[in-house]
């Protein structure tokens, strides 16, 4: 279904997207931000699947700053990169890239921005740090925790397991304590990567029940937004 594109950031780096639109009527502009493994083939499946609910969506490879092209595997291996071009890559480049993507969208209608583990964690930042987005969604991010007290600039969903050992409890309650108008929602029985059918974590039934809510969120804050993109 999708295809790849080509992104400019506002500092010129230039990287590739994918890119999936959907085959009938258009409900807006979707970001999907990758895990740490890459955009590879779950990633463009979840493109792919909001597609197929009528969105248009773009996943910045924010891996290309350091790596064109990469794509991980669900493996120690892969984890291990991966946190490697994490750390690497620190923040501000991703979120221009982010930043990018938005900009692809942003003149056909209101654009939102979903985000799964780092991307997760990359998603509230947009949420706090750029302008311009109708909501953002952000699903197990380990790293929304070191950032609890920069304000959102638009709604915020945020999703996590309960048994997730990368993300202590303490750390999801801080932020319902931070945040307490942010619906936060914590899944029993789903650890980390829960969304993710490629992942042992994965939980089908949490998987379900936070793309509903995912669904009905976006489908609520996909109005007009009145600030521009900055």
């Amino acid at each position: 279904m999708g295809q790849t594109i080509s992104l400019t950031a506002a500092d010129g780096h230039r990287l590739t997207a994918y890119r999936a639109d959907p085959a009938g009527a258009q409900r807006g502009g979707l970001v999907v931000i990758q895990e740490i493994f890459g955009v590879n083939d779950h990633i463009r499946g979840v493109c792919d699947a909001f597609a197929d609910d009528g969105y248009r969506v773009v996943a910045p490879a924010l891996f290309d700053r350091a790596e064109p092209g990469i794509a991980l595997a669900y493996d120690a291996d892969g984890m291990t990169r991966g946190r490697a071009l994490k750390a690497e890559l620190g923040w501000d480049g991703p979120l221009a890239d982010v930043a990018a993507a938005v900009a692809a969208l942003k003149n056909d209608g209101p654009v939102a921005v979903v985000g799964y583990c780092w991307g997760g964690s990359v998603a509230w930042l947009s949420a706090t740090r750029l302008a311009g987005l109708a909501c953002v969604v952000g699903y197990y991010g380990g790293q929304i925790v070191d950032f609890k007290d920069e304000t959102p600039r638009c709604p915020v969903l945020l999703h996590f397991g309960e048994t997730d050992a990368a993300i202590p409890l303490a750390a999801v309650e801080a932020i319902r304590a931070a945040h307490p108008e942010i619906p936060v929602h914590l899944y029993p029985g789903a650890g980390h990567g829960f969304n993710c059918e490629r992942r042992a974590d994965y939980h089908p039934e949490s998987a379900r029940l936070a793309r509903q809510r995912t669904m009905d969120f976006l489908a609520e804050h996909m109005g007009a937004v009145d600030n521009k993109l900055s």
